[in-house]
C-alpha cells in the first residue's frame, strides 16, 4: 500500500457543487495529498471556493485549458487565490484537446509554442507572488517543455510502463527536486466485481480513445495494434465496439480498477514508477460520483 495517501479529482456538476466542496473538505480532514480540479465547470471558481472553505490541503486546477481566458486575466485570478489560500493553490495549465476548443470557440495554434508563451505572458503580470505552475503533457516534447519552464508536470491516462521513460525527459535536478510536481490522473474504479469495475474504465475511457493525440501517445507506449484496431472502428462509427478493443492489459496499464486492497497495492506501483501525486479520478459501478468518492474514502481508510 502506498506510504501516503493519493490526491482526489472533483467535479462540481450543476446541482452537486456545495456536496463537491463538502467531499474536498472531508479529503482535508481524512488527509489526502490534494484536491484537483478538471477544466469543465468552471474549475476556477472551484479553485477558489477551495481557497475559502479548507485550511490546509493542496488543490488545484488540473487543467486550466490557456486558449480559454488571457495570460493576464488568469494572472489575476491565481494571484488571488495563492494569496488567500497561504500558499495551497497549484496552476495546472495546458492546451486540451479539440471537444473542448469547440466548446470554448478558440482557435489554437502550436501546442509547444504557445504554451511557452503563454507562461511567459502570465508570469510577466504584476499582480503579486504566483503558485506554481503545473504543465500538463503527455509526449515527451512536452514533458521536456514543463522540466523547461514549469514547477511540475500533470499527466491524464499515462501509461504506468512508460513513466519512467516519459520522466527521463525531464532534466536529473527537477526529477531529483522533491518540490517538483509530478503527478497524474488516474481513471479508477473500486469494486469486488472486477468485470464491472473493468467496464465502468472502459466506458470513462472510450472518449479519450477518439482523440488523436492520445491515441499516438499510446501508440508510442507500445499499443500499436489496439489503437490501430480502434482507430479502423473509428473511421467506420463502430463507436460501440470501442469498449471491447481495449485489453485488459492496456486497461490495468492506464486505471485502477477492482478490490480496494488490489487498487491499494496498484497504487504503490504508479508511486514506484515515479509519480509522486497520483490522482485518483473515480467512478463507481453502483452510483454516481458522491458514492465513487466515498468508495476511495472507505478504501483507504485506517
Amino acid at each position: 500500500m502506498a506510504s501516503q495517501l493519493p490526491a482526489l479529482c472533483i467535479i462540481a456538476t450543476p446541482g452537486r457543487r456545495r456536496a463537491m466542496i463538502d467531499m474536498a473538505r472531508e479529503a482535508e480532514r481524512r488527509g489526502y495529498q490534494g484536491i484537483y480540479v478538471p477544466s469543465r465547470f468552471s474549475n476556477m471558481s472551484v479553485c477558489e471556493a477551495l481557497a475559502w472553505n479548507t485550511e490546509r490541503i493542496v488543490f488545484g486546477t488540473a487543467i486550466a485549458p490557456i486558449y480559454a481566458r488571457t495570460a493576464a486575466d488568469y494572472a489575476e485570478a491565481t494571484a488571488f487565490m495563492h494569496e488567500i489560500s497561504g500558499g495551497r493553490f497549484r496552476f495546472g495549465i495546458g492546451v486540451a484537446h479539440a471537444p473542448g476548443h469547440a466548446r470554448h470557440g478558440v482557435s489554437v495554434g502550436k501546442p509547444l509554442a504557445d504554451t511557452r508563451a503563454f507562461v511567459e505572458k502570465f508570469r510577466a503580470q504584476e499582480q503579486g507572488p504566483q503558485p506554481p505552475v503545473i504543465i500538463a503533457a503527455l509526449r515527451q516534447k512536452m514533458v521536456a517543455l514543463a522540466g523547461d519552464i514549469g514547477d511540475g508536470v500533470v499527466f491524464a491516462n499515462a501509461c504506468r510502463s512508460a513513466m519512467q521513460k516519459s520522466l527521463a525527459h525531464l532534466p536529473e535536478t527537477r526529477r531529483r527536486d522533491p518540490a517538483f510536481f509530478i503527478g497524474n490522473m488516474i481513471p479508477t474504479c473500486i469494486s469486488d466485481d472486477i468485470e464491472a469495475a473493468k467496464a465502468v474504465n472502459r466506458r470513462t475511457l472510450s472518449s479519450y480513445l477518439q482523440l488523436p493525440n492520445y491515441r499516438n501517445y499510446w501508440k508510442e507506449c507500445g499499443y500499436i495494434e489496439e489503437m490501430a484496431a480502434i482507430e479502423r472502428a473509428i473511421t467506420e462509427r463502430r463507436l460501440d465496439d470501442l469498449p471491447k478493443l481495449m485489453s485488459d492489459k492496456w486497461l490495468a496499464d492506464v486505471t485502477l480498477f477492482g478490490s480496494a486492497g488490489r487498487v491499494r497495492e496498484e497504487l504503490a506501483a504508479w508511486s514506484e514508477a515515479g509519480v509522486r501525486t497520483p490522482i485518483i479520478v473515480a467512478s463507481s459501478a453502483s452510483g454516481r460520483q458522491a458514492r465513487a468518492i466515498q468508495e476511495v474514502f472507505d478504501a483507504f481508510a485506517g
